[in-house]
């Protein structure tokens, strides 16, 4: 199992290959920067779920469970 950092960088390469101001690159942007500053995956899952506003949250939400299950 990858851990939160690894997570991180692969969430951050997404974010830089997104179009700028776009919901994916907004998402992808929370997940790695979620990720990098959380003790483990449960803990950044929780974090998530406050993201806002709710289309980038939906999205954020999706990207972390196709990051944290590959």
């Amino acid at each position: 199992m990858r851990d939160n950092l690894d997570l991180a960088a692969s969430a951050q390469e997404l974010a830089d290959a997104a179009p700028t101001g776009s919901i994916d690159r907004a998402a992808a942007s929370s997940v790695a920067i979620t990720l990098a500053t959380t003790r483990d995956i449960d803990d950044a899952r929780q974090t998530l779920d406050g993201v806002s506003p709710e289309e980038v949250r939906q999205a954020a939400l999706a990207l972390f469970d196709r990051l944290s299950t590959q």
